[in-house]
């Protein structure tokens, strides 16, 4: 039985904008979401005051005090990313079989704001003043066990977590799902709030975070010679997938098909990527053998890129690995050039991102991309470039080495 997967909804929930027109029209104007966030995070002692917040967020505009206190902001933006999703799709979860419709949702940390604030609870106040919804809000599984609360959706259901490839492997697993036949319908993608001062900390400690405070929209700087870290940004990408024959029956625009998912490990550190880039050039090839498409037929990629020295060298490497002399020829660039790296929400804002630039025919460019390195010499877009996109790319990969690859092709 033919079961091919399709786009039908997008809730795109990030620094730069909420909704997809509002995202869209931010990323093909270049805008940039880094700031300074030292206002609003006590960052004092570390070096660090930059970020990627999503501003003028507030809950009670979305739900109501009682849900938004027992729930971690990363449930939040997923709830709210999950409704725009629904919109966008134009459906009424009441309208579908429940136990036919999923939810799988990753996330690279879960409720570290709960984790934070319930420990300084517990120094200052004791045990008895912990909230007794402190486990419920920092699992990383209950932002996809909120969403099915919300909805009644009682398909199969589970939170991801693989680091910055939670998202990118919660959509393709839920693909797998609805191919398996499992499922008609299925809510993916990821969610992340972590910027808070232990997270700050600990990334600080690793080296992993530019620290170019003085310039923040200039931070962030996939592929370029001067990148030094990835700057943390927060939010949540959101896609509704449906079995094809599913949303051709009630009427239903698609954005794109899922017709491509890799996945690997690169088994070598638990931070570093691997040097020679296999691991990713893996999750990449074997998403295009599923699809039964050619390198030479991809007509954009959405890097990981994510602004750290090694990822960057790594990918490029990966990408070459796969596409020969062809990769000479790729358009590459990273949206976090201007969302920063939403970490577990990564893979699902940049399939939003990927789907769109099919749908209007449009690459954003790789912001602050200015003093090639040597070791990363492909074409990483630093200028905006409208053309024709039939089939794109969108790679994600995490610490643990952990490695997706999505490709979405244009809808028929």
């Amino acid at each position: 039985m033919d079961r091919r997967v399709v786009v039908t909804g997008l809730g795109p929930l990030t620094p730069i904008g909420t909704g997809k027109a509002a995202f869209w029209e931010a990323l093909c104007a270049g805008r940039s979401g880094v700031r300074r966030v030292d206002d609003r995070i006590d960052l004092s002692g570390i070096d660090v005051r930059i970020g990627a917040p999503v501003v003028n967020f507030d809950p009670l505009d979305h739900m109501d005090r009682r849900r938004a206190r027992r729930i971690d902001r990363a449930a939040q933006f997923a709830l709210v990313a999950t409704r725009l999703a629904l919109i966008d799709a134009g459906l009424e979860p009441r309208d579908l079989e429940p136990e036919r419709v999923g939810v799988v949702v990753g996330t690279g940390i879960g409720g570290l704001q709960t984790i934070e604030e319930t420990f300084a609870t517990l120094v200052e106040s004791g045990p008895r003043r912990v909230s007794p919804f402190f486990i419920p809000r920092l699992m990383p599984n209950a932002i996809a066990g909120e969403i099915a609360i919300e909805y009644g959706l009682r398909g199969p259901n589970f939170g991801v977590v693989s680091a910055c490839a939670s998202a990118a492997h919660a959509i393709g697993m839920a693909g797998e799902l609805i191919r398996s036949g499992l499922l008609d319908c299925a809510v993916a993608g990821g969610s992340e709030a972590a910027l808070v001062r232990i997270a700050y900390a600990g990334f600080a400690q690793m080296g992993a975070i530019s620290k170019r405070n003085d310039q923040p929209e200039r931070a962030s700087r996939p592929f370029d010679r001067e990148r030094d870290g990835f700057v943390m940004g927060e939010g949540a990408g959101i896609l509704i997938l449906e079995e094809r024959g599913h949303a051709l029956a009630r009427g239903a625009r698609i954005n794109a098909e899922l017709v491509g998912f890799g996945m690997s490990d690169d088994a070598k550190h638990i931070t570093a990527p691997a040097e020679d880039g296999a691991g990713a050039a893996q999750a990449i090839a074997v998403a295009l053998k599923r699809a039964g498409v050619s390198p030479q037929k991809i007509d954009y990629l959405n890097a990981h890129g994510t602004s750290t020295p090694l990822n960057d060298k790594s990918e490029t490497k990966a990408i070459k690995g796969v596409f020969g002399e062809a990769a000479y020829n790729l358009k590459i660039s990273s949206t976090k050039s201007q969302i920063g790296h939403l970490l577990g929400a990564a893979g699902g804002v940049e399939a939003i991102a990927t789907i769109l630039s099919i749908e209007h025919g449009f690459i954003p460019a790789t912001l602050n991309y200015e003093y090639p390195d040597p070791e990363c010499d492909l074409d990483y877009t630093p200028k905006p470039v409208k053309r024709t996109i039939d089939t794109a790319l969108s790679n994600s990969f995490g610490f643990g080495g952990q490695n997706a690859a999505l490709l979405f092709r244009k809808p028929e």
